[in-house]
This record gives structure tokens, sequence and C-alpha cells, in this order.
């Protein structure tokens, strides 16, 4: 992962809306859809927001590579991206062992 990578990752989580955000769909994704995703708007209580600045919020996160979405009826899904978050753990675990 390079440090250009780790930038938008540490940028879209800076915001604590967003990690608040990833956080849940990290959470709740295996308990929303057979396919290990969370419905998004089963969040839009949790958060007291609006739907635009989901949006944006969602933007940001999968833009850094942190999440996918995609439309499944009239549902829109999320979840993690498992290789970034392995790469990002790699990351952090090669700073703390020097």
């Amino acid at each position: 992962m390079d440090i250009i990578q780790l930038a938008k990752i540490f940028k879209a989580l800076s915001n604590d809306k967003r990690l608040y955000l990833f956080s849940e769909i990290a959470t709740r994704q295996e308990l929303n859809f057979e396919d290990n995703a969370c419905v998004v708007s089963n969040l839009m209580g949790l958060l007291k927001l609006s739907p635009p600045t989901i949006s944006h919020h969602l933007k940001e996160l999968t833009n850094a590579g942190l999440i996918f979405t995609e439309k499944k009826g009239k549902f829109l899904i999320a979840r993690t991206n498992k290789e970034t978050l392995r790469a990002l753990e790699e990351y952090v675990s090669s700073l703390l062992n020097g």
C-alpha cells in the first residue's frame, strides 16, 4: 500500500461521522444481507443525517477503497473492502514491529 492510498484512507476516516458510518457498515454487514453486506437505509436513522450527506460520506469511503456499494433491487448495500483492510493492518503492524 502506497503513501497516497494511506493518506486517502486516513483522510476518509478523519471525519467522525464517516468513521462511525464505516464502523457501522463493518459491524452490521454480517447481520443484514445474505452476502455479508449492510443495507444503507438501516443506518440513516442512526446517523441523523440527510440522504445526500450520507451519500457523500459513502462516496468518500468508496473513493478511499474502504467500502464497496451496489444496488440490490430497491436497496443500496455496502460492504467493507477486506483487501484494503488487510493491507492497512499490515501497514500498522509494520509500524508496531519496527
